[in-house]
């Protein structure tokens, strides 16, 4: 292994990085257009969920409970409805996301500590959103009404204070519920996917297509070296790429970052050389920059987006799926992002997914040298 040849190679890499102003600008925008679109676009808190009552029963405890809709900033009464049919109206034509109907003697059942139900009508057309509502309906009546009869037991029993057991719920980690704080993180690890693969995944190609590859191979270059020093240029943009990301994540979302910053600093350089060997691998292995850019997009975009648990939780995918989301590495980067940056955690808890990363990097570097030996051969 010679150093001074991986540094030229490195060197040629860099100087044409450099002249192509457009790849290089397009390299260092796309993860901040990506990171704005997604951060602010993809939100999946639910607030302000658009609601209207039918209160048959039209008394001081029916109004009392619509008042306490009113007062939370999960919900927008929209108004009333005196018919089933002006509910059902609202709902199609997209006005309303639920309905609350009150019946009749509902304000007589709950003074004497009968049951008293509500009929909660849902728009089920996004099952998301209606089983969120559906929670927070289900939790403010339930704490409506348990102080409603709280109240009632007091007086009749000549009793005045707080209940004998007050819970008190501490969130850990996200204490205001946003989800951008988990979100802004895992698309880090996506943006980062993304744009390592497509980085290196044309190069090789393009010294097939260019002709020059001829060039480097009458050289007493070694495939491991012409890989290094490849890697080495791109590994400078990449790496601008991850310190831009994580920056705009704090200081522009203000996602907390509670964990050191040696560690995500380590860790992201194991990722980022998988990555960018996955993209020379896939370079190495087509035959044109056209299947090597579409290849590289379908490894690198889906897998990472749908399987690396950003969004969708790994838990609750069929087995198969599973199986194949282990040998996702952005699974791993994400898992180690979310714990650096919202709850401060480092190596001790965090071992399994270096582990991982270091063993998929190797992996990967090793293919990439073999198939680049092979097509020197």
């Amino acid at each position: 292994m010679n150093l001074r040849r991986i540094r030229a190679v490195g060197r040629k890499e860099l100087l044409h990085i450099v002249r192509d102003s457009r790849s290089l600008s397009m390299a260092l925008l796309v993860p901040f257009i990506m990171l704005g679109l997604f951060g602010f676009a993809l939100s999946l808190d639910v607030n302000h969920l658009p609601v209207m009552f039918h209160d048959q029963d039209r008394t001081v405890t029916s109004r009392d409970l619509v008042e306490s809709f009113r007062a939370s900033t999960y919900f927008d009464v929209k108004g009333t409805a005196s018919t089933y049919p002006e509910i059902e109206s609202a709902i199609n034509r997209g006005k309303i996301v639920l309905a609350i109907v009150i019946p009749p003697d509902y304000g007589k059942h709950m003074a004497a500590g009968k049951r008293a139900p509500v009929q909660v009508l849902l728009d089920g057309s996004d099952s998301n959103t209606a089983s969120i509502a559906l929670g927070y309906v289900d939790s403010l009546v339930t704490a409506y009404s348990v102080e409603h009869l709280r109240s009632i037991i007091n007086q009749r029993a000549g009793l005045s204070g707080a209940p004998p057991v007050d819970a008190q719920v501490r969130i850990l980690y996200n204490e205001d519920l946003k989800s951008r704080n988990f979100i802004v993180p895992g698309l880090i690890a996506v943006i980062m996917t993304i744009i390592a693969s497509l980085l290196t995944s044309l190069t090789i190609a393009r010294e097939w297509e260019n002709g020059t590859m001829e060039q480097l191979l009458s050289t007493p270059l070694r495939p491991a070296e012409l890989l290094l020093g490849k890697l080495a240029a791109f590994f400078l943009v990449g790496l601008a790429d991850t310190v831009m990301a994580i920056i705009a994540g704090v200081f522009v979302f203000g996602v907390p970052l509670r964990g050191n910053l040696l560690f995500l600093a380590f860790t992201s350089f194991i990722f980022l050389f998988g990555a960018l060997s996955w993209g020379i691998f896939i370079s190495a292995t087509a035959k044109s920059q056209l299947l090597a850019y579409q290849i590289g997009l379908l490894s690198s975009f889906l897998p990472a987006f749908l399987l690396s648990g950003f969004i969708y939780s790994i838990d609750n995918m069929p087995l198969p799926l599973r199986i194949i989301s282990s040998a996702v590495p952005a699974r791993y980067y994400v898992a180690i992002l979310e714990g650096v940056f919202l709850k401060g955690t480092g190596v001790r808890v965090l071992w399994y997914e270096v582990m991982w990363l270091l063993l998929y990097s190797s992996v990967v570097f090793t293919m990439a040298v073999r198939k680049l030996r092979t097509k020197v051969a």
